[in-house]
């Protein structure tokens, strides 16, 4: 099937068919298969707006099944590897915030931590609590089932 195809070769083939899911690619005499999540760097919402049919494109063999005739091609990994990181718009800057940023949020203030002090008084309220509305709750269900069976 593949004589001259190897995994991990880069080699150029043309774009014979474009699914949702992928393209197929020409190799010659075989076609593989570049998945979406392969074609570029960044996520691919519609296949079309990277790839059509009758592109030549270089792809990197990523797996060879000899007993299924399947292909697994990469566009992505056939890029100079500068390219292949993904860009993204917004460099990552993870500076403090002021502390009128942080006031202005209210899930800050949702999730500051209690005062250590009164932890375990209030979870211990908060168990009495829940215990003695989980016995009433069980105290009804069995008065209920009591006047079922008579």
């Amino acid at each position: 099937m593949s004589e001259k195809l190897e995994v991990g070769s880069i080699v150029e083939g043309k774009v014979v068919r474009v699914k949702p899911f992928g393209a197929i690619v020409s190799l010659g005499n075989t076609q593989g298969l570049v998945h979406i999540s392969q074609v570029a760097n960044s996520f691919v919402q519609d296949i079309n707006d990277h790839v059509k049919v009758g592109d030549m494109v270089k792809v990197k063999v990523l797996s060879i099944d000899e007993e299924s005739h399947k292909i697994v091609l990469s566009i992505r990994e056939a890029l100079p590897k500068e390219e292949r990181r993904p860009k993204s718009n917004k460099p990552f800057n993870k500076q403090p915030r002021r502390q009128s940023e942080a006031s202005a949020n209210p899930a800050q203030e949702y999730f500051r931590p209690q005062s250590s002090v009164n932890a375990s008084s209030d979870f211990e309220d908060k168990m009495k609590e829940w215990m003695k509305q989980a016995n009433d709750r069980q105290t009804s269900l069995n008065k209920r089932a009591n006047k079922r069976s008579y």
